[in-house]
C-alpha cells in the first residue's frame, strides 16, 4: 500500500526463484456465503447452518461449541473443552480486509513477498466434518461455489481450494467432480477423518453413544473402500490435501486453556491420516498422487519417517522371529533361574510359565502378522520410496523446527522431508501479514538452513506437490515460466 518494502518484500526482491504459499486463508465474508446455501438448499438449510455451523472441529466428540454456554460449574461436570476464541487477526484493520476481500489480497501480495498463494477457508474448514449429511453436503457446495466465483478474476496468484466431504466416497465423489469440473477448481482439501459411532454402544447404551466413537481415516479398518476417490483424484488430476483438526482428542480436552488444546492439534490429525495411508498401501497402489497434511508442521513428517524405517526393522516378519515365544528355550531359561534366581525364585518355579510375560507374549498372534503387508515392503529403502516423494507437510513461517526437514545427517537414508511454506495468513498466527516471508526466511539468516533449503521450502516442494498430478497446475499464473523452467530439470 506504501512505496517503502516491507522486509518480505525486501527478501524476495533478493529471491533468484518465486515464493508460492500452499496455505494461505481467506476469511469468508458469512452473508455472501448465506446466499449460495440459501440458492443450494432453501432458507431452511441457512437457518440449520447458523445453528450448526461450527459442529465440525471435533465438536461432536466433546461439546465444543457448548462450552460458551455452560456455567464454569457446568463446564466442568460435563468435561467440556474449551473452543478456539479470538481467532482472527483484529488490531491490524488492513490485514483483516485482507483477508476477506480478493481484491485487496491480490493487491498486496507484493508487499507480502508472495507470487502465488493457495487460499484454504476458514469457515468453510468445518463444514466437510459435519454431522448431517444433508447440511454437510449443501454447505460444502456453497463454499466451494462461492470461492470459485470470488476468485476467478484473480487467478494467475490466487487459487482456492474446494472442501470435499468423506463421510461416504460416493460423496467425495460427487463434490470432487462438481469442484473441478463444474466450478473448474484446481485444489482440494479432503476431511481428513471421519468420527464414527462405536456399533456395540450405538447398540447397546444409546444414551452414552456419543461420548464413544472412532476415527475413521479411510485407509485402514474403514467402513468403505476409498480407493475409488484417490482414483478420482488421479482422473481428475488434483493432490488430496488436507486441513482437519483434533481439538477434542485425547488429552487435548481442557476446559479451561486454549493453547494447551492447540499446540499439535493439525500435527496429530495429520499424523493419524498420514500413517493411515501409508500402512493402507494408497501410496504404493496411486504412485502418482502427492498428499499435504497443512499445518501441522514437518517435524511430525521427519519423526513418522524415522518411526516407520526403525520399527519395520524390528517387526518385519522375519524380525518377528525374535518375539515368537515358540523360540523360548525353556529348558535353558529353568537352568539359569535355578543357577541365579536365588530367593527371587526359590519355591516359585513351577509358576514359571506364568514368570515370563505370558500376558505380553501372546501365543496367539493375529492372523496376519505382518504389518507393512499392505504397503508390500520388504526392504528399508521400500519405505524411503514409498514416503517421501509422496507426503508433504505445511510449515508455517513461525516455526523454527521446519529446519528438521531439511536435516539430511538425521533423516535415515539422508533425504529431505517435503516440507513446503504455509503462510497462514488470515488467522491469529499472523498479526501482520508483511513479515511471513521475513521471518521463514529468519532460518537462513542463522545459518540453521541453507538458501538452497529455503528455495525447496517456498519453491520447488510446493511446484512438485501442486503439478504432481496437474502439470499445469501453475498455467497462466505469474509463476507459469520458472515453474516450467523447474519441471524441465526433471525435478519430481
Amino acid at each position: 500500500m506504501g512505496t517503502t518494502l516491507s522486509k518480505s518484500a525486501a527478501v524476495r526482491a533478493r529471491l533468484p526463484h518465486p515464493v508460492i504459499d500452499s496455505d494461505g486463508h481467506t476469511v469468508e465474508f458469512e452473508p455472501a456465503v448465506m446466499e449460495y446455501l440459501r440458492q443450494i438448499g432453501g432458507s431452511r438449510i441457512v437457518e440449520r447452518y447458523k445453528t450448526e455451523r461450527f459442529n465440525g472441529m471435533a465438536a461432536s466428540i466433546s461439546g465444543l461449541l457448548n462450552w460458551h454456554r455452560l456455567s464454569p460449574a457446568e463446564r466442568r461436570d460435563q468435561r467440556a473443552t474449551v473452543p478456539p476464541w479470538w481467532a482472527l487477526p483484529t488490531k491490524n484493520t488492513l490485514d483483516r480486509a485482507t483477508a476477506m476481500l480478493p481484491k485487496l489480497l491480490y493487491e498486496r501480495l507484493d508487499d507480502f513477498g508472495i507470487d502465488v498463494t493457495v487460499l484454504y477457508p476458514t469457515l468453510g474448514l468445518f463444514p466437510p466434518h459435519m454431522d448431517d449429511e444433508e447440511l454437510r453436503r449443501a454447505a460444502c457446495r456453497a463454499f466451494n461455489t462461492y470461492h470459485a466465483d470470488i476468485f476467478r478474476e484473480y487467478a494467475d496468484r490466487l487459487i482456492p481450494v474446494a472442501v470435499i466431504p468423506m463421510h461416504t466416497p460416493q460423496e467425495a465423489l460427487e463434490e470432487l467432480a462438481y469442484a473441478v469440473t463444474t466450478l473448474g477448481m484446481k485444489a482440494v482439501m479432503l476431511a481428513g477423518h471421519v468420527v464414527r459411532p462405536i456399533p456395540f454402544v450405538a447398540r447397546t447404551a444409546p444414551e452414552v453413544a456419543r461420548f464413544a466413537y472412532w476415527l475413521d481415516t479411510f485407509c485402514l479398518d474403514s467402513e468403505y473402500d476409498y480407493d475409488p476417490v484417490w482414483a478420482k483424484c488421479v482422473e481428475l488430476r488434483v493432490a488430496p490435501t488436507f486441513h482437519s483438526a483434533a481439538m477434542g482428542w485425547g488429552s487435548r480436552t481442557s476446559l479451561s486453556t486454549y493453547m494447551y488444546n492447540h499446540i499439535g492439534h493439525f500435527a496429530e490429525a495429520g499424523e493419524a491420516l498420514c500413517k493411515a495411508l501409508f500402512f493402507g498401501g494408497v501410496t504404493r497402489r496411486f504412485p502418482s498422487l502427492k498428499f499435504a497434511f497443512l499445518e501441522g508442521g514437518v517435524s511430525t513428517g521427519a519423526r513418522i519417517y524415522a518411526d516407520l524405517i526403525a520399527r519395520w526393522k524390528k517387526r518385519n516378519v522375519e524380525a518377528l522371529e525374535n518375539y515368537n515365544p515358540a523360540n523360548l528355550n525353556t529348558e535353558l531359561l529353568l537352568d539359569l533361574c535355578r543357577r541365579y534366581g536365588g530367593e527371587v525364585i526359590a519355591g516359585r518355579l513351577e509358576h514359571l510359565n506364568t514368570a515370563i510375560g505370558t500376558m505380553i507374549n501372546l501365543k496367539e498372534a493375529p492372523e496376519e502378522r505382518d504389518d507393512f503387508r499392505r504397503c508390500g515392503i520388504t526392504k528399508a529403502e521400500d519405505i524411503r520410496d514409498l514416503f517421501v516423494p509422496h507426503f508433504y507437510f505445511g510449515c508455517e513461517a513461525d516455526d523454527p523446527m521446519n529446519a528438521t526437514a531439511f536435516n539430511t545427517r538425521a533423516n535415515p537414508f539422508g533425504v529431505k522431508i517435503r516440507a513446503v511454506f504455509s503462510s497462514d495468513i488470515g488467522h491469529w498466527d499472523v498479526p501482520d501479514m508483511t513479515e511471513v516471508i521475513e521471518e521463514a526466511y529468519e532460518l537462513v539468516e542463522h545459518g540453521v538452513i541453507t538458501a538452497e533449503d529455503f528455495r525447496d521450502f517456498v519453491f520447488t516442494n510446493p511446484v512438485t506437490l501442486w503439478t504432481g498430478t496437474n502439470p499445469d497446475f501453475f498455467t497462466g499464473t505469474v509463476v507459469e515460466k520458472p515453474v516450467q523452467e523447474l519441471l524441465a530439470t526433471g525435478v519430481q
